[in-house]
């Protein structure tokens, strides 16, 4: 319990920072190139450094690193609250700013996702998936609402918001506690990217990870919301918060019905139609011009995603076995930065080159592309029947 209420202030911490973020350097640039760069700039940390917070998640106490973590993002936002403060915020150190936050991320991806096997029974782990997802995904729903509200009394009450919700957050994750036992690797090659050759040949996974790293790096709009909310929609600062927050609504409706009915059966093949969907409504958000229906086509995205995120997440802990959760865990943060970083910096750059309308719309036909394609190169996962059935194939 003590883990899904760190997540949850965390994750609603981190949903209102990327808000107060994306719209305060929209105020300063105006621009969807710049909106795009936070983005990359999150993730290129993030691309040389998941590998080796892999390495620290199985050799140290993933529990401190998370907290670690999460202190560094809390000296973050504070940092944030005196720039704005003496009127120093600008371009350049938004874009400062989104490196720590990617450094930060790059190591707590890994140890926060391989602490849940470690507290809950196997045969539990979907619904715990589950459980946590609904969790995060009601954090989404509030984050990005309450920081776009925050944002109308301006950016540094946001940010301050934010650091106290992070601390709190270290003080719950350094509250939990489990049987620590150390893995004694040297720090060479072979093991830093051990996670990498399992997932490699592990073709159940590869396939479901590189699904969603496509999926979402093609079909993600995440990064053009404010270009919707303030040119397109024209809903200002809190219309954005409720766009940002839509998917997570779908998200969250989904888990709860995960939770009750799990998947038994056919799982990869209502993986492969879930992201279908994921890509159909994001070509219809991005050709409406109706708040309600852009709002219904978000919500779709969600409810869609939130499939793909429990059914991967699910596979990544079943078929790992703990000395190595956290590299496969960090390889699997890798792609889920990519696909939303990565994504976001493709989107930005996209939108410049054809406009916010046309990026959208080509991401979705993209994502359709990629789940029709997965049909053919991992059968492995197309044909997998049940979560729990082994996948080493």
């Amino acid at each position: 319990m003590r883990l899904w209420l760190a997540r949850l202030s965390s994750v609603t911490a981190s949903q209102m920072l990327m808000v107060a973020v994306a719209w305060h350097m929209y105020d300063i640039t105006s621009s969807a190139w710049d909106l795009g760069l936070v983005g990359l700039f999150q993730f290129v940390p993030a691309l040389f450094l998941t590998l080796p917070a892999g390495h620290v998640a199985d050799r140290y106490h993933r529990g401190r690193v998370f907290a670690l973590c999460l202190l560094l993002q809390a000296a973050i936002a504070i940092a944030l609250v005196a720039t704005t403060q003496l009127g120093l915020a600008s371009r350049e150190l938004i874009l400062a700013i989104s490196v720590l936050l990617g450094v930060a991320r790059a190591f707590q991806m890994p140890a926060q996702q391989a602490l849940t096997p470690l507290l809950v029974p196997q045969d539990m782990l979907q619904h715990a998936v589950a459980l946590s997802s609904s969790g995060m995904q009601a954090a989404i729903i509030c984050g990005p609402a309450l920081g776009g509200f925050l944002y109308m009394v301006g950016p540094t009450a946001v940010y301050a918001t934010c650091a106290a919700l992070l601390v709190v957050a270290m003080g719950l994750v350094l509250a939990i506690k489990y049987k620590h036992f150390p893995v004694t690797l040297a720090a060479t090659w072979d093991s830093v990217l051990a996670g990498f050759t399992f997932v490699w040949h592990h073709k159940v996974l590869l396939g479901a990870t590189s699904l969603d790293l496509f999926a979402v790096l093609l079909g993600g709009a995440t990064a053009l919301l404010p270009i919707y909310a303030r040119d397109i929609l024209q809903i200002g600062p809190i219309g954005l918060g409720v766009l940002r927050a839509a998917p997570a609504v779908g998200a969250l409706v989904m888990s709860m019905a995960l939770l009750r009915w799990p998947m038994r059966r056919h799982v990869g093949y209502k993986l492969l139609v879930a992201v279908a969907i994921f890509g159909l409504a994001t070509i219809i958000f991005g050709i409406s011009e109706s708040y309600y229906l852009s709002l219904i086509a978000l919500v779709a995205t969600g409810a869609a995603d939130s499939i793909s995120v429990v059914t991967r997440m699910t596979l990544v802990q079943l078929e790992t076995p703990d000395e190595m959760r956290g590299r496969v865990s960090a390889v699997n943060s890798i792609f889920i930065g990519a696909s939303n970083q990565l994504g976001e910096f493709e989107s930005g750059a996209t939108a410049a080159a054809f406009g916010a309308v046309g990026s959208v719309v080509l991401g979705g036909v993209g994502t359709i592309f990629i789940a029709l394609s997965w049909l053919k190169l991992f059968p492995a996962l197309a044909q997998r029947d049940q979560m729990e059935k082994s996948g080493f194939l």
